[in-house]
């Protein structure tokens, strides 16, 4: 079959559409929706102006709050948390497909060095004992100590050995207060129709990347292999060989050139329904899913983003962190902002303009509207300006 070829404009239009950044971020809220929408949403502990997981809802409906998200997991058990790329929140109701993720993740983290020595593995049952007689507990209402030398990452054996248990499905994520994790059994938290995988093991990496595909619209193998991180290259490779209705596609990069993949079996239909992305400025979470494959941003894009958090401060490029600037369907710059709300303030404290964009001052003013915006969901009215404009 003669791939269909597709422009970068369109390539572009489709991908922020697929993202839930085209239309404008208004209109009736459905948080839900979202997430089912992208398939899980990734935590991060970082509360810059707001934690990430916030931030990538907002971005795509800016009526979000940051209270609307923990009953979700909490009170009414519509999501679950576990690993995808990173700790994320994912639909319970996709949680009888999660069952080898459960297992791998179980199994890796059993066989790892950490955990097989020293006293994780003796602290499980006690940990076990107390949750099954006490109920939901935090890693703080134990108190082993830490083995050894005091290194970055290191953590004592009852961390250890919730981690492990988390990982296997044996413990799952009851609620999160101030953004602390409760351990629970998991037949407390997860509904017991749910707790049985529906298929086998091939039925569920069937399932993975049929889902991925349907919110890529288009991908190559390692894209699908890396959208939910939960197969290896070799199971993508065999689900890909035995699929004949998705797509050949030539995708136009930024730069002129061409790469080949696969597209839905709607893809047409995908690409006449993409709207022109909105004329909103948007400030991007680093954690936000259309960016994060910082490969097809450069590719789609042309924008080169990296995440400097862990890059010693000398070393940084830009910042510790730093946001990506989306206008219609172009990155336009970046920005790093501070916040303290305890204070009632928020700062930019850095602006990197993207090579060959012109900063006019009507758009200088959509960034302030952002910026104020932005400040909102943090419940912060003072912003102002540190860096040179």
């Amino acid at each position: 079959m003669k791939p269909l070829k597709i422009t970068n404009k369109q390539a572009r239009a489709l991908w922020l559409h697929t993202n839930g950044l085209s239309a404008s971020p208004t209109g009736p809220l459905n948080v839900m929706q979202m997430i089912h929408e992208l398939g899980f949403v990734q935590i991060d502990t970082i509360r810059n102006v707001t934690r990430a997981h916030h931030h990538i809802l907002w971005s795509r409906n800016q009526n979000y709050r940051e209270k609307l998200l923990w009953p979700l997991l909490g009170k009414h058990r519509q999501i679950f948390e576990h690993f995808t790329h990173d700790a994320s929140l994912i639909p319970m109701e996709f949680y009888p497909m999660w069952a080898r993720q459960f297992r791998r993740w179980g199994d890796r983290v059993a066989r790892a060095p950490w955990y097989q020595s020293g006293l994780a593995k003796s602290a499980k049952q006690d940990i076990l004992k107390r949750i099954e007689a006490e109920g939901a507990l935090s890693t703080h209402a134990f108190d082993t100590k830490i083995e050894g030398p005091r290194e970055m990452w290191a953590r004592p054996p009852h961390k250890k050995a919730l981690d492990q248990m988390w990982y296997a499905g044996e413990l799952s994520t009851c609620f999160r207060a101030n953004f602390t994790k409760y351990y629970n059994l998991t037949h407390r938290v997860v509904p017991d129709h749910l707790r049985e995988p529906t298929c086998d093991d091939a039925g569920q990496i069937h399932w993975l990347c049929q889902n991925a595909m349907t919110r890529l619209s288009f991908a190559t193998q390692g894209e699908i292999q890396r959208f939910w991180e939960a197969m290896d290259a070799k199971e993508a490779k065999t689900w890909l060989e035995t699929q004949r209705n998705l797509v050949p596609v030539e995708i136009e990069l930024a730069d002129g050139a061409a790469f080949a993949a696969l597209g839905t079996s709607d893809i047409e239909t995908r690409l006449a329904n993409a709207p022109d992305p909105s004329s909103r400025l948007r400030i991007l979470n680093p954690f936000d899913p259309a960016i994060r494959d910082r490969n097809r941003l450069k590719r789609l894009f042309g924008f080169e983003y990296v995440n400097e958090m862990f890059v010693p401060a000398a070393k940084r490029r830009w910042g510790y962190y730093v946001y990506p600037l989306l206008e219609r369907d172009r990155f336009v710059g970046r920005i790093e902002v501070k916040a303290d709300r305890s204070k009632d303030w928020m700062q930019v404290t850095g602006f990197w303009p993207e090579t060959g964009v012109k900063w006019t001052p009507a758009r200088h003013g959509k960034l302030d509207s952002e910026l104020n915006r932005f400040a909102r969901l943090a419940g912060i009215s003072n912003v102002g300006w540190a860096a040179q404009r």
